[in-house]
């Protein structure tokens, strides 16, 4: 039993880091490449692959929302079967890196969305002007905190992986309880 709950976790956690990597390193910057672009055409093409980026996000963080109470669960019931408490600083980092997804879904992303709309049809340029400065802003933030998820994710991974002995020099990845 204790093989399969190591399975589902290190899985879990595979697929929430790889996911965050792909959206990161290719979704993102193939919706608004040069390729996108062209095939949109310069009018069309930053209001549209916005838009598609949005709707991409939405999806993303559904996946991070699942991952994340997977991860929580994983813990809890990995925990419950060794009898011992879920060990304090992976189930915080779990749960600090479900929250900012949550807050990034449910808070900034619908946000983002009425940023995005007044920039391209404000009733004032000046209007489009401060909800693209905002917009700008947040998503430079958003950037930074998504690296630092990834880590965290990269941490989380490495430390679901190792092996339960610990050696002399495998330290990294584990996090007291």
């Amino acid at each position: 039993m204790l093989g399969c709950l190591r399975f589902i976790g290190i899985l879990n956690a595979a697929i929430w880091l790889g996911a965050g990597i792909f959206f990161t390193v290719a979704v993102g910057p193939a919706i608004f490449s040069p390729e996108m672009k062209e095939l949109m055409g310069p009018t069309a093409f930053p209001f549209y692959s916005g838009g598609v980026a949005l709707i991409i996000f939405k999806r993303f963080f559904l996946l991070q929302y699942i991952c994340g109470t997977i991860g929580l669960l994983h813990l809890c019931a990995e925990a419950f079967y060794l009898g011992k408490r879920p060990p304090t600083g992976a189930t915080t980092l779990v749960a600090v890196m479900l929250s900012v997804g949550l807050l990034g879904g449910l808070v900034l992303q619908p946000r983002m969305t009425e940023w995005r709309h007044t920039m391209y049809t404000g009733a004032t340029s000046e209007q489009k002007e401060q909800a693209h400065h905002t917009f700008g802003m947040w998503h430079g933030i958003s950037q930074g905190v998504n690296l630092l998820v990834l880590a965290g994710l990269l941490f989380h991974l490495v430390r679901l992986s190792r092996p339960p002995e610990i050696g002399r020099f495998s330290n990294f990845g584990k996090l007291r309880s």
